[in-house]
Protein backbone atom coordinates (compact mmCIF):
# COMPACT_ATOMS: atom_id res chain seq x y z
CA UNK A 1 0.00 0.00 0.00
CA UNK A 2 1.33 3.44 -0.92
CA UNK A 3 2.14 5.95 1.79
CA UNK A 4 -0.51 8.61 2.41
CA UNK A 5 -0.23 12.12 3.80
CA UNK A 6 -1.96 13.58 6.86
CA UNK A 7 -4.71 14.93 4.59
CA UNK A 8 -5.58 11.37 3.49
CA UNK A 9 -4.17 11.78 -0.03
CA UNK A 10 -1.16 10.17 -1.71
CA UNK A 11 2.08 11.35 -0.10
CA UNK A 12 3.70 14.16 -2.10
CA UNK A 13 7.42 14.76 -2.48
CA UNK A 14 9.05 16.78 0.31
CA UNK A 15 12.34 17.80 -1.27
CA UNK A 16 15.13 16.74 -3.60
CA UNK A 17 17.68 19.52 -3.07
CA UNK A 18 19.05 18.10 -0.87
CA UNK A 19 17.38 14.69 -1.30
CA UNK A 20 15.39 13.95 1.84
CA UNK A 21 13.55 11.07 3.41
CA UNK A 22 14.79 8.03 5.26
CA UNK A 23 15.27 6.39 1.86
CA UNK A 24 16.69 9.62 0.31
CA UNK A 25 13.99 9.45 -2.36
CA UNK A 26 12.56 12.91 -1.69
CA UNK A 27 9.53 11.60 0.23
CA UNK A 28 8.75 11.13 3.92
CA UNK A 29 7.96 7.45 3.35
CA UNK A 30 8.62 5.13 6.27
CA UNK A 31 9.02 1.44 6.95
CA UNK A 32 10.11 -0.99 9.66
CA UNK A 33 13.79 -0.05 9.31
CA UNK A 34 12.99 3.66 9.91
CA UNK A 35 12.94 3.39 13.70
CA UNK A 36 13.16 7.18 14.09
CA UNK A 37 10.06 7.78 11.95
CA UNK A 38 11.29 10.50 9.54
CA UNK A 39 7.69 11.34 8.67
CA UNK A 40 7.23 15.11 9.02
CA UNK A 41 8.10 17.32 6.05
CA UNK A 42 9.37 20.52 7.63
CA UNK A 43 10.74 23.74 6.19
CA UNK A 44 13.61 24.12 8.63
CA UNK A 45 14.36 27.46 10.24
CA UNK A 46 17.50 28.69 11.99
CA UNK A 47 15.62 28.49 15.29
CA UNK A 48 14.53 24.90 14.65
CA UNK A 49 18.06 23.86 13.62
CA UNK A 50 19.52 25.40 16.78
CA UNK A 51 16.89 23.65 18.91
CA UNK A 52 17.68 20.32 17.31
CA UNK A 53 21.38 20.84 17.95
CA UNK A 54 20.60 21.64 21.61
CA UNK A 55 18.82 18.29 22.07
CA UNK A 56 21.64 16.34 20.42
CA UNK A 57 20.23 16.18 16.88
CA UNK A 58 22.65 18.25 14.79
CA UNK A 59 20.98 18.75 11.41
CA UNK A 60 23.45 21.40 10.21
CA UNK A 61 26.66 19.37 10.04
CA UNK A 62 27.15 17.13 6.97
CA UNK A 63 27.49 13.38 7.58
CA UNK A 64 28.58 11.91 4.21
CA UNK A 65 28.40 8.26 5.30
CA UNK A 66 24.62 8.70 5.73
CA UNK A 67 24.31 10.81 2.56
CA UNK A 68 23.39 13.72 4.82
CA UNK A 69 24.45 17.11 3.42
CA UNK A 70 23.73 19.28 6.47
CA UNK A 71 20.75 21.62 6.33
CA UNK A 72 20.31 25.36 5.89
CA UNK A 73 17.28 27.46 6.84
CA UNK A 74 14.65 27.09 4.14
CA UNK A 75 15.53 23.48 3.26
CA UNK A 76 12.64 21.03 3.22
CA UNK A 77 13.49 17.91 5.18
CA UNK A 78 11.77 14.80 6.52
CA UNK A 79 12.36 15.16 10.25
CA UNK A 80 11.88 12.68 13.07
CA UNK A 81 8.32 13.15 14.32
CA UNK A 82 9.15 12.95 18.03
CA UNK A 83 11.90 15.58 17.63
CA UNK A 84 9.54 17.92 15.77
CA UNK A 85 7.00 17.42 18.57
CA UNK A 86 9.59 18.31 21.17
CA UNK A 87 10.45 21.50 19.23
CA UNK A 88 6.73 22.28 19.12
CA UNK A 89 6.41 21.97 22.89
CA UNK A 90 9.51 24.13 23.29
CA UNK A 91 8.02 26.82 21.06
CA UNK A 92 10.23 26.55 17.99
CA UNK A 93 8.75 23.98 15.63
CA UNK A 94 9.51 24.34 11.94
CA UNK A 95 6.57 24.90 9.56
CA UNK A 96 5.08 21.65 8.23
CA UNK A 97 4.16 20.81 4.63
CA UNK A 98 0.98 18.77 5.22
CA UNK A 99 0.72 17.28 1.72
CA UNK A 100 4.25 15.88 2.16
CA UNK A 101 3.89 14.72 5.78
CA UNK A 102 3.27 11.01 6.21
CA UNK A 103 0.07 10.03 8.01
CA UNK A 104 2.21 7.84 10.29
CA UNK A 105 3.38 11.09 11.93
CA UNK A 106 -0.03 11.22 13.62
CA UNK A 107 0.89 8.12 15.63
CA UNK A 108 3.45 10.13 17.61
CA UNK A 109 2.02 11.85 20.66
CA UNK A 110 3.10 13.43 23.90
CA UNK A 111 2.77 10.04 25.59
CA UNK A 112 5.92 8.88 23.78
CA UNK A 113 7.96 10.96 26.22
CA UNK A 114 9.34 13.40 23.66
CA UNK A 115 8.77 16.59 25.54
CA UNK A 116 9.02 15.96 29.22
CA UNK A 117 11.36 18.90 29.81
CA UNK A 118 10.12 22.16 28.46
CA UNK A 119 12.61 24.78 27.31
CA UNK A 120 12.00 27.97 25.40
CA UNK A 121 13.66 28.77 22.12
CA UNK A 122 15.71 31.91 21.89
CA UNK A 123 13.99 34.59 19.88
Amino acid sequence: MADRNVLGNPLEQCGTEPPTGFYRDGCCATGPEDVGRHTICAVVTAEFLEHQRSIGNDLSTPVPEYRFPGLLPGDRWCVVAVNWLRAHYDGCAAPVVLASTNERALEVGATRGAARTRRRCTR
